[in-house]
This record gives structure tokens, sequence and C-alpha cells, in this order.
């Protein structure tokens, strides 16, 4: 039997990931979860199992086991004994924990992403010392390449600047894997883009940026006005690709010390104006009421998004502060590269689906469960 530890198994990635595992007869899970005793540890893992199991979700609780801990503690936070029982028992490792939030301070960011890799690294090394690793998986991001115009299937060696505190972060924290690799660590790099719900039922555990994309380019947050989206193409992948792609890699020795682009690539990334005409039609199908789009210089609209701020409703003030982080992939056309890691992942039969084959379904989804606060912002 395969015996994963997981991280960031309640997140977007990490939730799917496990769902997955589950439909696996011959795998265990060890789900490591931040919580205050071991039984608030247990509480997380059978609410987890239910949210993505379905009511029944209980029924697979004797094929995981809630470890109480934090990736970014050293021995993530439990005593000696009890870490190296883990490390005898675990077989695979997939890291999948991490803040996605763009504007963390450079410290906490790097808590999330760098102090947490290196923590799991030295995990992973007593696995190999114990004599029972055979992979680990490691989730990073396509933003890593930061404000490179193209960003290749690689190791990123060339000085670059980032959009924001994540993409700085996240690059950081492949620096002590990429040395883990050479070091003999058998470690693959995942590297996902705008990960959005599963591309058949459009299911995910928790709304992220995708999603208020969305709700910025109705114009409900910004009265209406945009600037010029010119032909920049946002890149977006559904979870359960992320999830497949990682599963699949985790059996593979062919995938050691390889850098996999878990995104739509050149060919299927979808231009923001087209995408914003199927949401709108989307949103006022559902009866959203929405403002007449004008369209203005950059400037000016980076200019009016403090007054904006201030003449919107308390609830709404937050979602106009992220719109700078929006503007700023928006002003970019950048292009993540994914041929190599296609052609390895189509022979296992896992392809890239078009945005046009679950876009509507990942939107429907969201609509359904979009609550009285999101639709007065």
């Amino acid at each position: 039997m395969s015996r994963y530890f997981l991280t960031g198994g309640t997140g977007t990635v990490g939730s799917c990931v496990l769902e997955h595992l589950l439909a696996r007869a011959d795998s265990h899970v060890y789900l490591l979860v931040r919580a205050n005793s071991n039984e608030r540890a247990e509480e997380r893992k059978f609410r987890l199992l239910q949210t993505i199991m379905g009511a029944d979700g209980t029924k697979y609780a004797d094929r995981v086991t809630a470890i109480r801990g934090d990736t970014k503690l050293s021995l993530f936070g439990m005593p000696q004994d009890q870490y190296q029982r883990l490390a005898d028992a675990c077989t695979h490792v997939i890291h999948s924990a991490g803040l996605v939030r763009m504007n963390l301070p450079l410290e906490e960011a790097r808590a999330s992403a760098v102090y947490a890799a290196e923590n799991v690294i030295t995990f992973a090394r007593t696995l190999q010392q114990s004599g029972q690793l055979q992979k680990v998986e490691f989730v990073s991001t396509v933003g890593v390449g930061g404000h490179s115009t193209e960003v290749t299937e690689d190791w990123i060696e060339t000085p670059r600047g980032f959009h924001n505190t994540y993409e700085q972060a996240k690059a950081e924290a492949e620096v002590p894997v990429r040395a883990a690799v050479g070091e003999g660590l058998p470690i693959t790099v995942h590297r996902p883009s705008m990960v959005v719900g599963d591309s058949v039922t459009g299911r995910i555990i928790s709304f992220q940026v995708f999603y208020h994309l969305c709700e910025f380019l109705t114009g409900s947050r910004s009265r209406g006005l945009f600037p010029p989206f010119g032909g920049t193409k946002l890149d977006t992948i559904p979870v359960d690709y992320v999830a497949k792609a990682m599963l699949w890699s985790s059996g593979q020795k062919q995938t050691i010390g390889k850098v996999l682009h878990l995104c739509s690539g050149p060919r299927h990334a979808i231009p923001i104006g087209d995408l914003q005409r199927q949401v709108v039609a989307m949103f006022r199908a559902k009866g959203v009421t929405m403002p007449q789009p004008r369209i203005i210089p950059r400037v000016l609209f980076r200019a009016m998004l403090m007054p904006l701020g201030m003449l919107a409703p308390k609830n709404t003030r937050r979602a106009i502060k992220t719109v700078p982080i929006f503007l700023d992939y928006l002003a970019s056309e950048q292009v993540f590269q994914n041929e190599t890691t296609q052609k390895l992942l189509e022979s296992a039969g896992i392809a890239v689906p078009p945005t046009s084959a679950y876009l509507d379904k990942v939107v429907s989804y969201y609509l359904a469960r979009r609550g009285p606060k999101d639709q007065r912002a």
C-alpha cells in the first residue's frame, strides 16, 4: 500500500488530490492539518471528508490519519518521536500547502512558502534515511516566472521582478528544492497556473483568484470602468487536471528532477476580452445587474481606484483593494510553455481540456453559490 503524507489537504489543490487518492483502494493518507488539539484535527478531517466525498465521506475515515502540525514549524511542530514514526510510515510526500494571497508582507509570504519548503525537504530526507521514500511532489506556480514574457518548463536562473510577494516567495522556495534534487531527493516540481473548479462538475472547495477576477470583469467593483485589456490572455487550469497529473507523477521515476507546467499554455489560454464577454453573459443570465462598461486609460483607472474605494459600501472596499493585483497581471502578455509537459502527460491519458469545455461549468458552480455579500459587491 502507498502511504502519502499530504500537506494543504484542506486547500484547493490538496483537497482534490485527497479526493483522487481516496478513489484508489491501495492508498492511505497522513493528512497534516493545523489545529489546537488532536480532537480538533479529527473534527477538521471528518468535515473535509464530508465536503469532498459527500454525506457518506466518513466511510473513508480509516484511510486518513489526521496529523496535527504546521509546515512553517521545525518538525512540523511535532515531538521528535512522533515525527520519526510518521517518517517511518510514509512512502510518498505531496506538498500543496500555501497561502494563495498576493499582498502578504514578504516575510509572511516566505514563511508560508520558503520555510515550509525547507521543512518538507528535511522530512523527505528523513524518509529517505528510513528507506521508505519513493517520491516527492512539490507544488509551486507558473508565477515564479515573475515579469518574464515567456516562462519555460525548467529551473529559472535569470534575475527578474515579480508582480507580488506570493510569486517572489514561491520562486525563492524553488531554490532549496532544486538543491535537494541535486542531492538525490526524488522530487518533481509542479507549476499550476490559475486553478479553477473541476472540469466536469465545476466544483471547488474555495473560491480564489479566478472568481474575484470574474467579479471584477462584470464591473460591479469598479462601477463599470475598465482599463484596456489589449491582447492579454489568462491561463487557467481545472483542479482535477492538476490532481491527476500530480498523482500520476507520484508513481513515475521518469519525472524525478523535472519541472511540470500544469497550465493551459499558449494553445488554450483565453483572451481576457473573450472571458469578460462570456462571464458577463453568464452573470446576466442569472439575473445579476451590472453597470454599463466604459473603457478608460489604464493610468486614469488606477488613479480612480482610491476614490472608488472611499465611495463603495464597506463590504466592497476590501475587494477594490485587490484590483491593482489584477491590473498587474492584465497589463502583461505572458506565455507559459507546456509542450514538454503535455507530451509526457498525454502519454498517460491526461490531456489539457480546452477552456471552452469547462468555463461554463466553473462559473455556473460559482454563481449557484454566490452569496448576498457577493451580490452587493
